[in-house]
């Protein structure tokens, strides 16, 4: 279905709530209705906002289309747990109601003051003409948690910037209070800027985060700078990079760079840009500080411009499980926040002995389970893991011993996403295979790779939920230790 301008811009107002409730009922007769990943009600799901533990409980807030799976209109959608796994939807909360995001509440970010919540996010105007104007926007929350005032802070882009101009990620250090937003130049190249606000939140452009990344892609979205140990993190995805190699696989990137980060003079010193996931379906990640005071990241389980199998049912996309970073050696490492241990049921475990013939893993729970596998010894040269179910269909992993390349190949695994002409993804491990956690929902695959060090996020659409893991060798023998876990369905 081909939607119209007018389509993708009518609001939540335009409907009735029997309407509304025909669109859910349709989201509920999908086959592939996640149960331990947030979801959208109905509609398209896309950036995680706002992300913050606030007075005990952890509030997010999403992107949000809920006329259908497109991008068009965007609300912001309020969901919150006491733990970092167990959400629980509110309804949307920042409507696009004034002049100022007349075409939609764009991404953001959130901070405590006191006792209240304050949400920043882009609002996003268009004139007659439908030339954009965006506005960096602070939206009161009051203890209901429902806007209560919200304002324009910045109309416009500075000079020598486009209208591509957004996200703004806020925080407070030594009494003032900082964001960094993505921009784009009148060049046509991706950069992340700083703003400087006082009390008032009257902000002032500080200038361009100095990263010597001058041609990098056009247009940086979804910025995410802040301390982590002794090192300073920038976390952006820009668009318009080139493949190269197994890296900038998919149509738009998300990464990081890791080094020193100086306020005065703007500079980051790093040693280069790094993807955060190497799967098919992670973007636009925002990070906040749990209540055990670690850095968690959850990302948006999906990518701009792509049709999802599951549009057919008017909804689209997910986001990731909680994920804690950690520094090492100037690499991110993303391990499941031990929160997803309360979502196990029941367990089984097995030590295997691999070879050139098939060895099963049966799944306790096909479409809801987290597997977790211990290479104990490896003389294999070549070590395959294939998902299948009762049709036939096959999500593919494969390491070799030989050249350290993982690979994930779902070009068997069922439906599959539009606009994606190659269906595998490598990565180059910088030591041995040692260690794998799975975690399998209806229509998702995440994967962490030797405890953490690379990840890779993909979406899923078979017709029947995977049986078993099948593994084999091509050569030579491999004995594995495995602990798998029925998870709680949501």
């Amino acid at each position: 279905m081909e939607w119209t301008r007018e389509e993708r811009y009518r609001g939540l107002s335009s409907i009735s709530n029997e309407v509304f409730e025909r669109m859910t009922h349709k989201v509920n007769q999908s086959p592939w209705r996640q149960h331990f990943h947030i979801q959208p009600v109905s509609g398209l799901l896309n950036d995680p906002n706002g992300f913050i533990y606030f007075k005990g409980q952890y509030h997010l807030f999403y992107q949000w289309y809920p006329l259908g799976p497109v991008h068009g209109l965007k609300y912001w959608y309020h969901v919150v747990s006491d733990d970092l796994v167990h959400f629980e939807n509110k309804g949307p909360v920042v409507y696009p109601d004034t002049t100022y995001d007349s075409h939609g509440a764009y991404s953001g970010s959130s901070i405590q003051i006191d006792d209240q919540l304050y949400l920043f996010y882009t609002g996003n105007h268009r004139t007659k003409d439908w030339e954009r104007v965006p506005y960096q926007m602070v939206a009161t929350l009051n203890d209901d948690f429902q806007v209560e005032d919200k304002q324009p802070l910045i109309e416009g882009s500075p000079q020598g910037y486009t209208d591509h101009f957004r996200d703004p990620k806020v925080w407070k250090e030594n009494g003032n209070y900082y964001f960094v937003i993505g921009a784009q130049t009148t060049e046509q190249s991706g950069r992340a800027l700083i703003y400087q606000g006082d009390t008032s939140f009257k902000f002032h452009l500080l200038g361009e985060i100095e990263t010597g990344l001058s041609d990098f892609g056009y247009m940086w979205e979804c910025p995410d700078l802040f301390k982590l140990g002794n090192k300073d993190v920038l976390i952006f995805c820009p668009q318009g990079l080139e493949p190269d190699g197994m890296n900038y696989r998919n149509i738009y990137q998300s990464g990081y760079i890791v080094g020193d980060f100086d306020l005065e003079t703007l500079e980051m010193k790093h040693h280069g840009f790094v993807e955060l996931d190497h799967g098919f379906d992670f973007y636009a990640p925002q990070t906040t500080i749990s209540k055990e005071g670690e850095r968690v990241l959850i990302g948006w389980m999906g990518l701009p411009d792509i049709t999802y199998p599951t549009d057919v049912y008017n909804w689209a996309h997910c986001l990731t499980l909680p994920r804690v970073l950690k520094v090492k050696e100037d690499t991110l490492i993303q391990t499941v926040h031990l929160d997803v241990e309360k979502l196990r049921v029941r367990s089984k475990e097995a030590t295997l002995e691999v070879s050139h013939d098939h060895t099963a893993l049966d799944l306790i729970q096909p479409d809801c389970s987290e597997v977790n596998i211990s290479i104990l010894e490896n003389e294999a040269d070549v070590l395959s893991m294939n998902f299948t179910n009762q049709v036939d269909e096959i999500v593919k992993m494969t390491y070799d011993n030989n050249t350290g390349i993982f690979e994930l190949d779902r070009s068997q695994s069922g439906e599959l996403p539009s606009n994606q002409d190659n269906q595998k993804r490598s990565i180059q491990l910088n030591e041995a295979l040692q260690t794998l956690k799975i975690f399998i929902d209806a229509s998702s695959i995440e994967v962490f790779i030797n405890d953490g060090t690379h990840v890779m996020t993909s979406r899923l659409f078979p017709k029947e939920p995977y049986q078993s893991c099948q593994f084999s060798t091509q050569s030579g023998t491999v004995k594995l230790e495995t602990k798998q876990y029925e998870m709680k369905r949501g």
